[in-house]
Formats: structure tokens, sequence, C-alpha cells
């Protein structure tokens, strides 16, 4: 009989060639409803536990691509603090879960909102409204040392330099501690998976032409992004370098 070696996890270790999580992450785990302004401003009720959804780890991007923005659907912007796993573990414990995170990221979660809407009326998942190419922009990666209190963070967006979201984390209903927790007692947890903790209220529209700006802790952490029409199957393929 195996005994495990780590008692309070099932950890497992990966090695890896490289230490960047935008090209390493398996997958983005994200986190319904756990700003109860949000809640308010979408007159949904306050959640009794985390809700999780994902979004593919294709639709990640970083400064200087742009954000693709579909011509026949509303696009909306929602905040969110990212938390990214530095260790492959499951079922691990609230008490521990910060063993387990290697930094933090602020990240845009884009949604298709009307085809959101359309399909989840319909009681179809809409996977597609939130995991279009390019849907999760994100800043650097920021090492755990240098965010000492994660759930005391600032972050803010602005488009076209207008403040339409601020937020902090010590809002959340479900802290990082939780979320992680109990993401882990259904799924493994994957260095360099990214953790979208949920969005403050303010969301609102994205448009073609418009520039994105996220910032965390005022600038600790920042990123700008233009907003463009998404190819349509006319224009050809896009290849990204």
């Amino acid at each position: 009989m195996v005994k495990p070696i780590a008692p309070i996890a099932d950890a497992i270790s990966r090695v890896s060639s490289s230490n960047n999580f935008f090209n390493d992450g398996r997958k983005i785990v994200c986190v319904a409803r756990n700003y109860k302004s949000h809640c308010q401003e979408t007159g949904k009720p306050i959640p009794e536990k985390p809700i999780f959804f994902l979004k593919p780890p294709s639709s990640m991007v970083m400064f200087p691509r742009p954000i693709l923005i579909p011509e026949d659907t509303l696009v909306e912007h929602e905040v969110e603090f990212g938390v990214v796993m530095g260790r492959t573990a499951r079922n691990i414990p609230e008490d521990h879960a910060m063993n387990y995170v290697r930094g933090y990221t602020l990240a845009i979660d884009v949604t298709a909102r009307k085809m959101q809407r359309e399909l989840a009326k319909e009681g179809l998942p809409w996977t597609i409204a939130k995991g279009m190419d390019t849907f999760c922009p994100v800043t650097k990666l920021i090492d755990v040392s240098e965010i000492p209190d994660p759930q005391n963070v600032n972050f803010e967006l602005y488009v076209n330099n207008v403040l339409q979201q601020t937020g902090n984390t010590s809002q959340m209903i479900f802290p990082i501690t939780k979320l992680i927790s109990e993401a882990s007692k259904y799924m493994t947890l994957q260095k360099n998976d990214l953790i979208l903790t949920g969005t403050p209220s303010g969301v609102g529209p994205l448009r073609i032409g418009d520039r994105v700006k996220i910032a965390l802790n005022i600038d600790q952490a920042h990123s700008e992004f233009f907003c463009v029409p998404f190819p349509t199957k006319h224009q050809g393929y896009v290849q990204f370098k």
C-alpha cells in the first residue's frame, strides 16, 4: 500500500520548462456572484456557496494583443482579481490554500452578454459567450511576495479614461482560501491555472474602438487593451504569434 506523501493535500509534482502562467496554464476557473454589489446590480441572490464555471485558456490575451469584439452582440467587461496556482493539488484544506499560490494578476472576464442571456433562457450552456478568443485579457504575473495581503487589494477598470469599475478584494463574499479549497474538491488545480475571483458592480459595455485599462493597487500592475472587430469567416483565419 502506497501512503500519501503530503498529508494536507493530494499534492502532485510537475516539472515545467517555463514558469509563465500565460503559456502553461491548463484552465481558467471563474467564480460567479462573489461580490454583493454585483449581485445587487444584476438582481441575483447572494449564493450560499461558490459558483464555478470555466473559460478556455485560449481566451487569454496580453498587451499588445487587442480584445476582439463580435459585431452582432452586446459585449460587457467584468474586472476580476486573479490568483495563479503555484503547485498542482486537489482536496486543499482552506487553512493551507495560500501555500499553493504563486502569484496574482488582474483580468477582464469579457462576456458576450446578449448571447449568454439567450442561451441561459433556453437552458443551454453559455460557454461560447465567455470563452471566445481574447475574452480573458490579463496583466503580467505579480509574485506572491509583492502582495502581502491579497484580501486587501484595490483594482479598477477604465473605458476610454472613464472609471467604470472599482473594487477591493476585501469585499468578496467567499475569500480566496475558500475558493481554492472548494474548487479543489471537484477538480485538480494545476500549476499555473488561473482562478478569477469575481467582479464588483459597474459591469458595462465594450464597443469596437474602445480603449480599456485595468489597474491593480493604482499601478502595481496595469495593462491597456484596444477593442477591434472580431474577424468573420469571410476574413479568413487569424494567426497569433
